[in-house]
C-alpha cells in the first residue's frame, strides 16, 4: 500500500524558511513523479510544484516561482519543499501526492492537474505570521 507522509510544517514569520519533507513508502520510489499541492482555509486546493521521476525537471506555480525549490532523494524516497521568503498567503496545508503510473503524468502542462495524482499524504500545516 503506498503511503505518503510529509512533515516539517510549523509557525514561522514573514521573510522566514521552512523545509517539508514527504516519506514515501510501500513501492518503488524512484520511477515516479511527485508534487506538492496547498490548500488554504476557504479555498480550493492548488498546485505548488512538481519534479520529474528523473529529477531534473521541475514545474512552480507562478506564486513561488524563485522562492520554493523541490527536491528528491530517491535513497531516501522522499521529496522535499525548500520554502524561503514566505509569506502570509502561502499558510495553508501542504501535502504532497504521486501519481498510480510509472512516469506519470507524462507531459508537463498536466503536472498542476491535481486530477492526475492518486495518492496522497495526510498534509503538513505551515502558517506565516505577518
Amino acid at each position: 500500500q503506498v503511503r505518503l507522509v510529509e512533515s516539517g510544517g510549523g509557525l514561522v514569520q514573514t521573510g522566514g524558511s521552512l523545509r517539508l519533507s514527504c516519506a514515501a513508502s510501500g513501492r518503488t520510489f524512484s520511477t515516479y513523479n511527485m508534487a506538492w499541492f496547498r490548500q488554504a482555509p476557504g479555498k480550493e486546493r492548488e498546485f505548488v510544484a512538481a519534479i520529474s521521476w528523473t529529477g531534473d525537471n521541475t514545474v512552480y506555480a507562478d506564486s513561488v516561482k524563485g522562492r520554493f525549490t523541490i527536491s528528491r532523494d530517491d535513497a531516501k524516497s522522499t521529496v522535499y519543499l525548500q520554502m524561503n521568503t514566505l509569506k502570509p498567503e502561502d499558510t495553508a496545508v501542504y501535502y504532497c501526492a504521486s501519481p498510480w503510473a510509472h512516469y506519470a503524468p507524462h507531459l508537463t502542462r498536466d503536472w498542476p492537474d491535481l486530477k492526475k495524482y492518486d495518492y496522497w499524504g495526510q498534509g503538513t500545516q505551515v502558517t506565516v505570521s505577518s
